[in-house]
């Protein structure tokens, strides 16, 4: 991965300029296109200079959905995404956009407002400590205080953000460093570190566990896509013909209906990647971290594997699961100094493919009404190579997760260490904005759709044409799951049932949309779908009582799979 950086000069004298259109001109030097933000007092500023700049500037209705939208052009593209917002509620409006970022490990820099310097600590109107409430959910972060560090401290924000092991940075600007005016030299700024090689003898140590194992399994993870080593992994991979499972972050690495692809691991995984998971006598992990949603019960995880873990960020290795041997730095280099060439395995391949055999998903549920696994697995299908889904959190997430085939990581934007609800549609907006020639879909629920919904005004002001499919059970769909299976059926206010009419609450912005109930509709209503220029929303009603299976009980181990209710 490379960063505009480099095209800065080190150090570089201009004409008379405020704060603030140095920060403009820094941005657009350093190749960014779009920024998503909401104005205020304290960023002001920078808002009049933006309107003398080049950049184009997305007016969200939410501060949140201009993290997110950040967050997904920053997962879609691997450059930083960029959101701006003024101090005091603008920024704190952004907390949980950041953290959304610091979890997925998602390159943003997020630009913060703040009160002129005189007033900083005394309570001024708008007055918080972002730079305080965010520091343990930023990679880095900095308060500017004077015009002349504007241009290394942004530079330096962007390889941050986007080297290493990506995450969000933190700028915050005060007002008046924004209104100064400053004609002197623009202060140069470090390059970026070169990448890490690996060791003979590391990579001697990670040879000899391959060829020793005869049951070797490759484990998935989101640093694959966050490192740009989808090609190297997914080579790697074939070459070896070892067969492989992937978090919810992994999915894409390998096609859904790759040979050697055994689904996804976990908590809502398949039975066949999770039972080989726990006959492997080899865990080959690529950029994962060992989350408890992957892993289940931690110590029988994987009872009878040695770990071979590569991870750009050596922090991981070890953390929660011992590493017989480790491989860190630059992901992609670590992988091609690796040959990954395995004794006789034949046995363990044709077992894993009999796995995959033996659970094949259905999609022949009784009824009349819409079954979302088989209307998502339709809609992924037709659409192909091109389906980009951006996910809310909830049932639905799961069931794409599941149902839905992906060509390549950064199609499937997802929130999956904060598990926020509301990410959905600003994250389609940002997934659209950023490959514009992407056939995007906001995939939600009616929970998670009502935490953002007025970024509906968003997609009608610049007529972004994302395509929502929105899935809507009148409940908190997975809260209620929990509730119906390990707290008694006590369904403590998980009750929707008073949802508006979202086709007219989508007509009322000025959007496309129309709704469906019965499976002989589905689809046409793919049709329409895919055939609108514009956005449009299709509102699907569901069975409030559906779940999501097979599921992994808490405390449970992965081997230890529900698929009904009464745990068969």
């Amino acid at each position: 991965m490379t960063t505009a950086a480099a095209s800065i000069p080190p150090a570089e004298r201009t004409a008379p300029r405020s704060g603030a259109q140095i920060v403009v001109d820094t941005l657009e030097k350093l190749g960014v296109e779009t920024l998503y933000g909401y104005p205020g007092g304290a960023i002001m500023p920078v808002y009049d200079a933006l309107a003398r700049g080049n950049l184009r500037h997305i007016l969200v209705r939410h501060e949140q959905a201009a993290a997110f939208a950040a967050d997904a052009h920053g997962r879609r593209t691997g450059r930083a995404g960029v959101c701006l917002a003024t101090s005091g509620p603008g920024a704190t409006n952004l907390i949980t956009g950041i953290a959304n970022a610091f979890l997925d490990s998602v390159p943003m820099v997020a630009i913060t407002g703040q009160v002129g310097q005189p007033l900083m600590g005394t309570d001024a109107f708008q007055e918080t400590d972002i730079f305080g409430m965010t520091l343990p959910i930023v990679k880095h972060s900095v308060i500017i205080r004077d015009p002349s560090e504007i241009q290394a401290a942004m530079t330096e924000a962007f390889i941050i953000a986007e080297s290493g092991r990506p995450g969000p940075v933190l700028i915050d600007l005060p007002k008046d460093v924004q209104q100064a005016i400053y004609d002197g030299e623009q202060v140069g700024t470090r390059s970026r570190a070169k990448g890490s090689t690996v060791s003979r003898d590391a990579a001697a140590a990670a040879e000899d566990l391959i060829r020793g194992a005869k049951r070797p399994l490759f484990y998935l993870g989101g640093g694959i896509a966050r490192s740009g080593a989808t090609r190297e992994a997914r080579n790697a991979i074939e070459a070896s013909g070892i067969p492989s499972v992937a978090t919810l972050q992994g999915l894409g690495v390998l096609p859904s209906d790759h040979e050697q692809m055994l689904g996804m691991l976990g908590m809502h995984g398949t039975r066949a990647a999770n039972m080989a998971v726990q006959e492997c006598d080899l865990l080959i992990v690529f950029g994962a971290r060992f989350d408890d949603r992957a892993t289940g019960r931690l110590d029988q995880f994987a009872p009878h594997a040695k770990v071979l873990h590569f991870d750009t960020d050596a922090a991981e290795m070890g953390k929660l699961r011992h590493a017989d041997a480790a491989i860190g730095g630059n992901l992609s280099t670590a992988i091609e100094h690796v040959d990954f060439t395995t004794s006789d395995i034949a046995d363990w391949q044709d077992h894993c493919t009999r796995l995959v055999a033996e659970n094949p998903t259905r999609y022949d549920a009784p009824g009349n009404g819409i079954y979302a696994p088989a209307m998502l697995h339709t809609l992924a299908e037709q659409v192909g190579e091109d389906f980009v889904a951006a996910c809310d959190v909830g049932q639905h997430q799961m069931w794409v997760a599941q149902h839905c085939g992906f060509s390549d990581p950064r199609h499937h934007l997802t929130s999956g260490g904060l598990g926020a609800m509301g990410y959905g549609l600003p994250a389609a907006i940002g997934a659209a904005l950023a490959e514009p020639k992407s056939e995007v879909y906001c995939i939600c629920g009616d929970g998670g759709f009502q935490m953002n919904l007025q970024e509906l005004a968003t997609l009608r002001r610049y007529r972004i044409p994302v395509k929502i499919v929105l899935l809507d059970n009148a409940m908190l769909g997975l809260v209620r799951q929990w509730q119906e299976l390990f707290f008694g059926e006590n369904y403590s206010e998980v009750d929707l049932s008073d949802n508006p009419d979202f086709v007219e609450v989508a007509h009322a912005f000025g959007i496309e949309a129309f709704g469906i109930e019965r499976r002989e509709e589905v689809d046409e209503a793919i049709a329409r779908l895919r055939a609108a220029k514009g956005p449009i929303l299709c509102h699907v009603k569901i069975d409030p009582e559906e779940n999501v299976w097979p599921l992994v009980p808490p405390g449970k181990s992965n081997a230890e799979m529900m698929e009904t209710k009464d745990g068969n």
